[in-house]
């Protein structure tokens, strides 16, 4: 349950929503991940404020607030109107606080969940996005963002170490910098009877200065980094999106990765279908080339097959969706889903 309510003041419009909901939730797919006292560890809410025109030009102006049960997000974006055939601009300040178990996180229950490495991301960027006026099914964005990585401890302390006294940065200080040039671009194609998606993604680390990384890392349905890396920046296999049945990160995490999902989709109405899919995934041998082979440490196989079923349901409010997979220890999971939620 939750509420929400909108507050117009001029032309400005500050929405304030809170909703216990996902509390719930996530209670049920994730394992404790740290002690807290505070009763404010226990709210999840967003707060997210909007104004249409700034300075009078039709700049757009958004500010928004995410909190979950063990982390936070908070962003800031500016909008200028540029004309449609050109790459439209947004200027992005974002800070993104979060338990890192993609890689740190250890596997419980037949690795079907993920808990708590004691490694924390706090990671702050500041930058450029650029959006490509689409064309015939593709989307292209590219962005330019200087990144600050630090890692934290359960308890909100900086630390260079994990649990196991391996180093958790690429710099062996508390903290990584980085200038990131991205570029992502997707080709999507949906009928009534099936829907195709290809995404491609690349990232590049800048030199600017000596200390900052530099690194190249490329996504196709799987992926590989050459040059510097700190051990978060490693491609995490298992979860939802990637191979469900798993914990996030639980089948293990690599300097190189390959993911297959295939689903089949039977149409009941126009607002409800069912699904059967296989995902697989494997580091293709490249756990121990990230920085202190947390992978092996946390005893993660390296490969896996989750296979299962779930509805699909379309509303006006949002897509909703329902997973039940198992995994190759015969480790059953359920995942909740919701996307596209009316605002």
């Amino acid at each position: 349950m939750g509420a929400q309510k909108s507050i117009h003041a001029g032309k400005a419009k500050i929405d304030v929503n809170v909703d216990f909901t996902h509390k719930m939730c996530a209670s049920m797919m994730l394992p404790s991940l740290r002690n807290t006292g505070s009763p404010l560890s226990l709210v999840i809410g967003s707060l997210c404020i909007k104004h249409p025109n700034l300075f009078g030009g039709s700049e757009k102006l958004d500010v928004s607030w995410d909190k979950g049960l063990y982390d936070s997000n908070i962003l800031v974006a500016y909008r200028r109107p540029r004309p449609q055939w050109v790459a439209q601009q947004c200027f992005t300040m974002q800070h993104l606080l979060s338990p890192e178990i993609g890689v740190h996180g250890v596997p419980v229950d037949n690795f079907s969940r993920s808990g708590s490495g004691g490694v924390n991301l706090s990671r702050l960027s500041v930058g450029l996005d650029l959006n490509e006026p689409a064309s015939y099914k593709w989307s292209s964005t590219t962005s330019i963002k200087f990144e600050n990585v630090r890692l934290l401890s359960d308890d909100g302390r900086s630390i260079t170490r994990d649990l196991d006294g391996f180093p958790v940065t690429c710099s062996g200080n508390a903290h990584d910098s980085m200038v990131v040039l991205k570029q992502e671009s997707q080709y999507a194609k949906a009928t009534d009877r099936s829907f195709y998606r290809f995404t491609m993604q690349i990232e590049q680390g800048i030199p600017v200065l000596s200390k900052w990384l530099i690194f190249n890392r490329f996504n196709l349905t799987g992926g590989s980094i050459v040059g510097d890396m700190a051990p978060y920046q490693a491609f995490a296999i298992g979860g939802l999106g990637s191979v469900r049945g798993y914990g996030e990160g639980a089948v293990g995490s690599g300097r190189s990765c390959l993911v297959a999902n295939t689903e089949v989709t039977i149409p009941f109405n126009k607002m409800l279908e069912g699904s059967v899919f296989l995902d697989c995934g494997t580091d293709l041998g490249s756990g121990r080339l990230v920085p202190g082979n947390p992978a092996l440490r946390q005893g993660k196989p390296g490969s896996g097959v989750g296979f299962g079923y779930g509805l699909r349901f379309k509303s006006p409010l949002g897509h909703f969706q329902v997973d039940y997979a198992i995994n190759a220890f015969q480790q059953k999971t359920l995942y909740f889903g919701v996307t596209n939620l009316a605002s």
